[in-house]
């Protein structure tokens, strides 16, 4: 990834909204999530809803299709793997065995039960 556009990606997560909006995407998976789900789930009006999954998708970070009526929302696992290697690539000398995050400060996340 070069420096432009991780500082494009960077800039469209640097908004609270759009962290949450991107984190619920990743938290979805590869199938992605109908833009009214997000809209519930984010309790944002549809114009802004629509405003910053704009943002997002100029940055390249989510992707969009339409299933029916319904405009389907996922993160480009892709996108976000290349940003997480460009902001670790020089990480501990090169020796990135060492960089491994320190989750133990997060919240764990609750498992959605199926029926």
């Amino acid at each position: 990834m070069k420096s432009s556009a991780a500082v494009i990606a960077l800039e469209a997560l640097a908004q609270e909204s759009r962290l949450g909006i991107f984190r619920l995407l990743v938290a979805g998976g590869p199938d992605g999530l109908p833009a009214g789900v997000i809209a519930d789930r984010m309790r944002l009006p549809a114009p802004t809803l629509s405003f910053h999954l704009s943002q997002l998708k100029n940055a390249g970070l989510i992707a969009c299709r339409r299933d029916g009526r319904s405009l389907i929302y996922s993160a480009s696992f892709a996108a976000m793997n290349g940003l997480v290697a460009f902001l670790t690539e020089n990480c501990c000398g090169g020796n990135s065995e060492q960089c491994a995050p320190d989750r133990s400060g997060l919240k764990p996340t609750s498992k959605r039960r199926r029926s």
